[in-house]
């Protein structure tokens, strides 16, 4: 019998819908290779998990607790959980990926009561938080316990370290503890051109979820402890939510990888440089419109809906929110071509549709 696989879905493309839809960089792919020899202790006794440590601890500049798990989604939960009272809530964006993007994780897995409040660009501000952190101590009202925000935002916004020190603030003052989404950690730290020290654990964040998969790792993250005096049980939260690895020495392989010789850092930079490439030029296109400011690694722009149709026939990205309103996002892989290629696409439809309206006006 003849194979009857998809020839067409298995040949490779390029597309701008996501970071996650890249491969794995080969560097990472060889540190699996490295590690799969021997036997190692499992469930993150093993010598690899303890020289991640080491590394972690490098990088921000004092000891810290890690604990690698599978994915995004399931690090967010965790950390949250393991700082949060069962009776408490989370501050967080309208936007964020907690809210709109974990399949209601929190509130389903964690039974996590999320405070959702409008952000500028993506981002939350100490009015906002304190627009939502009130009636402590009224038994009706879902008591706020920390506060959420992702670096880079679900916008592509980054937060400078000014802001993220003056949220903190705003909540330690309030009595909350502070997360950090750190999914696109990598871009961040590029766009901010500071160690990341200064706006994680300097600037008063208590708990990051510290990003790989978006940045050529296979898959894992693995959330940081900066504060432990606020955080409890997160090795049993990593158990009992389905996060903790057997074989975790590949996740932690992987991440040494990814900080050896500041990859993290080079693919984030290449990933920014191409998001700004991509925004140079099509923000010169006639009736596209460049929606927020490209920060990191992702382009927010707003065009026809025909053109958008038209374009994602041939080239897959995302809408946002409405059908002209568009996000293209930047890889560790994404190569100049592929930018040159894009824009000279989104250039002819645009003409081509000014044309049609124009005709359209005319009859």
């Amino acid at each position: 019998m003849s194979d009857t696989h998809d020839n067409i879905s298995m040949q490779p493309w390029r597309g701008f819908a996501s970071d996650n839809y890249a491969g794995v960089h080969p560097v990472i792919l060889e540190a699996l290779t490295r590690v799969n020899s021997g036997h190692q202790v499992a469930y993150g006794d093993d010598s690899i998990t303890a020289e991640l440590d080491e590394r972690m601890a490098a990088l921000f500049g004092r000891p810290v607790g890690i604990y690698p798990v599978f994915n995004g989604t399931g690090a967010n939960v965790v950390a949250l959980s393991s700082i949060l009272n069962q009776w408490e809530a989370v501050v967080c964006t309208n936007t964020s990926h907690l809210h709109m993007d974990e399949g209601g994780a929190p509130e389903k897995v964690a039974g996590i009561k999320l405070w959702t409040v409008p952000g500028i660009n993506g981002k939350l501000t100490p009015d906002s938080i304190r627009s939502t952190a009130h009636d402590f101590g009224f038994v009706h009202y879902a008591q706020p316990g920390a506060v959420s925000i992702a670096q880079s935002t679900e916008m592509g916004t980054v937060y400078t370290v000014e802001e993220v020190t003056a949220i903190s603030e705003c909540a330690h003052e309030l009595g909350l503890r502070v997360h950090m989404d750190g999914a696109r950690i990598a871009n961040a730290a590029v766009a901010l051109g500071v160690p990341i020290a200064d706006f994680t654990v300097n600037a008063g964040v208590d708990i990051l979820s510290f990003g790989g998969t978006k940045n050529g790792m296979l898959m894992g993250e693995v959330i940081v402890v900066f504060n432990p005096d606020v955080v409890r049980g997160v090795e049993y939260f990593r158990k009992s939510f389905m996060q903790l690895n057997s074989k975790m020495r590949f996740a932690s392989a992987q991440m040494i990888a990814l900080l050896s010789e500041d990859l993290w850092l080079a693919s984030a930079t290449h990933a920014n440089g191409m998001a700004q490439k991509l925004k140079s030029a099509v923000e010169r296109i006639p009736g596209i419109s460049i929606e927020v400011p490209t920060d990191a690694n992702a382009v927010f722009a707003r065009m026809p809906a025909e053109v958008v149709e038209r374009l994602q026939d041939k080239w897959r990205f995302y809408t946002w929110d409405s059908p002209t309103l568009v996000r293209w996002m930047c890889a560790w892989d994404t190569q100049e071509s592929d930018v040159d290629a894009f824009a000279a696409d989104i250039a002819a439809e645009m003409a081509a549709q000014q044309m049609e309206d124009s005709r359209m006006n005319a009859s």
